[in-house]
C-alpha cells in the first residue's frame, strides 16, 4: 500500500463518524510500521479521545519510528483533551502524513511546525480534496462563526415543491425519503419555517437509518403558533428550539413546561440566529423548509450546498422557491453542481455556491 491508499484508509475511518463529533472535526488516523498497520483510530465524539490518541494506544510500543496517517493537523493546544502533537512525539513516530491542514487559527500550521521542528518527517496534501470535504462543515463553523448551511428540497421536474393546494406529500420516493435521513444524521440541528410545521406536523427526527442521537430541531416561529399538541412539543426524544418575536405569556410558559427552548428575537434576522446557533455548538444546520425559510437563506446568502431530490413528476403549476427579486438572467443566483446521483426513480443534485454569489444582498 503507498501514502494515497493509507490515508483513504484514515478518511474511511473518520467517515464512520460523520456528524458525531461536533462541535470537533471528524478525524481518522492509521499507524504504520515496516509496512504493516499496527494502529487504527478515529476520533469518536467532543471530550473522547482524539483519532491519534486511540491509534497510538493500539499500536503500542510499535509506534516507535512508525508512520502517521492523519486526516487532518494534529493539535498544538489543550482543549477537551491533550495535544495529539505531544502524543506523536512522545510515542517516537518518525513520519507524519497529513491529508489537510486545519482552518482554525488556533492549529493552523502550528501542528506541523512542531512536528518539524522536533526533527519529525511531515508531508502535507495527501487525498487533500477529500479531507477538506469531509470537514467542510467544522471548517466552516471556525472560520465563518456561523453553522455550515444545507438546504434541502424535493421538487418536480418542473421545480415545484407543492401543489397549487399546498400539497407536498410525497413528490419523492420512500428510497429518497429515507436517503433525506442520512442527511440529518450529518447536522448538529434541522431547521424548518412554522408554516411546515401547521402543514405537515412533521417529526423532524433521524429515522430510518441508524443513529446514536437526534438533532436540535429548530423551528421560526415570528409570532409563537406553534400547536402544543405538536409532534415537536409532544415528542422528547429530540430537543426542540422554537425561535419567536411575538411574546405571549400563557403560551410560552406551556412550552416552557413541555420542555421546549425558547429563544426570543425582537426581530428574527438570520445572521444573528446563524451567530446564536454557533454559541449553542450547532456545526451544521440543515434547513428542510419550507420554500419561504429556504428562499431567505437563498436571498440572504447564507447557505453553502443546495441538496435537491427531483422526482419524475410535473405539476405544471404550484408552489416552489419564493420571490428572490431577480428581474433578469444577469442576476441570477450562481451555482455549480457538485454531485449528481439517482435514488431509486429519482435524481439528487448537490449544488454549492460560485464564489462570489452566494446569494443576494441588499
Amino acid at each position: 500500500m503507498n501514502d494515497e491508499a493509507y490515508m483513504n484508509l484514515a478518511l474511511s475511518l473518520a467517515r464512520r463518524r460523520k456528524g458525531l463529533t461536533h462541535p470537533n472535526p471528524t478525524v481518522g488516523c492509521v499507524i504504520v510500521k515496516d509496512g504493516e498497520i499496527v494502529g487504527l483510530g478515529y476520533h469518536e465524539r467532543a471530550g473522547y479521545p482524539h483519532a491519534e490518541v486511540i491509534a497510538l494506544e493500539q499500536a503500542g510500543e510499535r509506534a516507535k519510528g512508525a508512520t502517521a496517517y492523519i486526516t487532518l493537523e494534529p493539535c498544538t493546544h489543550f482543549g477537551r483533551t491533550p495535544p495529539c502533537t505531544d502524543a506523536l512525539l512522545e510515542a517516537g513516530i518518525k513520519r507524519v502524513v497529513i491529508a489537510t491542514l486545519d482552518r482554525n487559527e488556533v492549529v493552523g500550521g502550528k501542528g506541523v511546525d512542531k512536528l518539524r521542528d522536533a526533527g519529525v518527517d511531515v508531508d502535507v496534501g495527501i487525498c487533500e480534496e477529500e479531507a477538506a470535504l469531509l470537514n467542510e462543515d467544522f471548517f466552516t463553523y471556525i472560520s465563518k462563526g456561523r453553522p455550515y448551511v444545507t438546504l434541502k428540497l424535493a421538487q418536480t421536474v418542473d421545480g415545484k415543491i407543492a401543489t397549487v393546494t399546498g400539497d407536498s406529500k410525497w413528490i419523492t420516493s420512500v428510497q429518497s425519503r429515507k436517503f433525506a435521513h442520512r442527511l440529518r444524521s450529518e447536522a448538529s440541528a434541522v431547521l424548518v419555517g412554522i408554516t411546515t410545521v401547521l402543514k405537515d406536523d412533521p417529526q423532524l427526527t433521524i429515522r430510518h437509518f441508524p443513529f446514536e442521537r437526534q438533532p436540535l430541531r429548530i423551528v421560526i416561529d415570528p409570532d409563537l403558533e406553534i400547536p402544543i399538541e405538536s409532534k415537536l412539543v409532544r415528542d422528547r426524544s429530540a430537543p426542540t428550539l422554537v425561535v419567536f418575536s411575538e411574546r405571549k405569556p400563557d403560551i410560552e410558559q406551556a412550552l416552557i413546561e413541555a420542555g421546549v427552548q425558547l429563544l426570543h428575537m425582537e426581530e428574527i434576522n438570520l445572521s444573528k440566529l446563524l451567530e446564536e446557533l454557533a454559541r449553542r455548538e450547532v456545526v451544521h444546520l440543515l434547513v428542510e423548509g419550507g420554500a419561504y425559510t429556504v428562499t431567505r437563506f437563498l436571498r440572504e446568502g447564507l447557505w453553502d450546498r443546495l441538496v435537491i431530490f427531483q422526482s419524475p413528476k410535473i405539476f405544471g403549476s404550484g408552489k416552489g422557491v419564493d420571490n428572490l427579486g431577480i428581474m433578469n438572467v444577469e442576476e441570477a443566483l450562481k451555482m455549480r453542481i457538485r454531485r449528481e446521483w439517482r435514488i431509486g426513480e429519482d435524481r439528487v443534485f448537490e449544488y454549492v455556491p460560485v464564489m462570489g454569489s452566494s446569494g443576494l444582498r441588499w
